[in-house]
């Protein structure tokens, strides 16, 4: 394809592809701004599938990112299990208490059902409501906990653990019901308007597990739930370090992976070289302190580490940038990806930044 100007669809396509498109695609993954560019509360932002359409197309006009997000709040599964969220004045709703008091209910537990679910009609709304104004112009991004990670919500990280260690068919249990709804939820976002779904894994990370641990336990799981996924997928493990397990997220059948800041961005694109898109790394609780002058000067960076020969999506590197960072921060993001990231990007030594 002609490197002439591209839609973000397009661009895109071709970076996943392993070939070079007009410029790096920049996903931004704002979903608080949305609330500020309305001006409303986070809660009311979220309590109405209007809003949050409404607040990323403003938020493409306004950056002019390759992508619409419709991500609402990690916890959204978990109230549609019926559990508790925590809203907060400036920050991520969260969810409160586990709503598995004992891993003794999990052979109780159903999915959800989706299409009865208002929680999760919402956020099917307000993807068709994009799809609607965006057509095919980008990709809309759709997003999923994976079966894996998301019992840390569902009954805590000790009990979890604890669950895994000592009572293997309890944990089976669990994987087959999570695995269920994660693949209708997935299925269900592809067919309201979702272009491809982001599998949030964090659990997987080598930060948090043995890679021994996760061969047998999250990368079984994926396979298996991304194989009945009927669309493209990413996986993200939300911030988590991926070297030591780059190869295995590969043979999960996935396309592109979000990779930690803490990782030399370099040395990630070699190892997945011709097999996965990076999607990454900048630092979200970072960017939150950064000048313009050190934005333009992190994107120049990363372009010029993992931008040659396609494959490469700049974003952050936890999939949700936090709403403390300045819209002039974002907007010098952006346009050092245009000024910096066309093809065929230039290599810059290392004093340079």
């Amino acid at each position: 394809m002609s490197r002439g100007a591209m839609t973000s669809l397009q661009r895109v396509l071709t970076t996943l592809g392993h070939r070079e498109p007009d410029r790096v695609p920049l996903f931004l993954l704002p979903t608080m701004h949305g609330a500020r560019e309305l001006g409303l509360s986070i809660r009311d932002y979220f309590s109405r599938a209007e809003h949050v359409a409404e607040g990323q197309l403003r938020l493409r006009e306004k950056f002019g990112h390759d992508c619409l997000y419709s991500f609402f709040y990690a916890p959204v599964e978990i109230e549609a299990w019926g559990g508790e969220v925590v809203y907060a004045a400036d920050g991520p709703p969260n969810s409160g208490i586990p709503l598995i008091s004992s891993p003794e209910r999990i052979p109780r537990l159903a999915p959800p059902e989706i299409e009865k679910t208002p929680c999760l009609v919402k956020v099917l709304a307000a993807t068709k409501m994009m799809k609607a104004r965006a057509g095919d112009d980008c990709p809309i991004i759709g997003v999923v906990m994976s079966p894996f990670s998301l019992p840390v919500m569902q009954m805590g990280f000790d009990r979890y653990l604890d669950l895994m260690a000592e009572q293997p068919e309890l944990f089976a249990a669990l994987m087959r019901i999570n695995e269920a709804f994660c693949v209708a939820w997935a299925n269900a976002q592809l067919n309201a308007g979702a272009t491809a779904i982001c599998y949030f894994d964090p659990v997987s990370s080598p930060t948090i597990v043995p890679r021994e641990t996760y061969l047998r336990f999250g990368f079984a799981v994926a396979k298996r739930t991304l194989a009945r996924i009927k669309g493209p997928t990413a996986t993200h493990l939300a911030s988590g370090r991926s070297l030591p397990i780059l190869g295995d997220i590969a043979r999960t059948g996935t396309a592109v992976v979000g990779v930690s800041s803490l990782e030399d961005l370099g040395e990630v694109k070699g190892a997945c070289r011709g097999k996965l898109t990076v999607l990454g790394n900048l630092n979200g609780i970072e960017m939150r302190s950064w000048t313009p002058h050190r934005a333009e000067a992190a994107v120049r960076r990363a372009i010029a580490q993992a931008g040659p020969g396609g494959g490469f999506i700049l974003s952050d590197n936890h999939g949700e940038i936090p709403g403390q960072v300045p819209d002039d921060v974002l907007l010098a993001v952006a346009e050092a990806v245009r000024r910096w990231g066309r093809y065929p990007v230039e290599r810059i030594a290392a004093d340079e930044t």
